[in-house]
């Protein structure tokens, strides 16, 4: 009996579907900036490419407004809008 193993039982999935997803870091662009500029609690940067998002979720555009130029980190996920003082890059290439 000295080599019973005791272990706890998995969480129920409902307890798992109740906790919310944190509301993502909505951040503003710096001029002419291309790259992620968080820091993780160790002090890293993050550093990746800035990517505009387009087809967004429905949660994201209630936190940004609906058709709104948003972009996002490749890789921690943090959103940023456009700079105020740069011209939008929505229809740039109009004829």
């Amino acid at each position: 009996m000295a080599d019973e193993i005791t272990t706890t039982p998995p969480a129920p999935p409902e307890a798992a579907a109740e906790r919310k997803p944190a509301a993502p870091k909505v951040k503003t662009r710096k001029p002419k900036q291309r790259a992620c500029d968080e820091r993780d609690p160790k002090g890293k940067l993050c550093a990746g490419h800035l990517k505009r998002w387009y087809d967004y979720p429905r949660e994201i555009e209630q936190l940004v407004g609906k058709g709104a130029e948003i972009y996002r980190c490749e890789f921690c996920k943090v959103l940023y809008r456009p700079d105020p003082k740069q011209q939008p890059n929505s229809y740039t290439i109009r004829y």
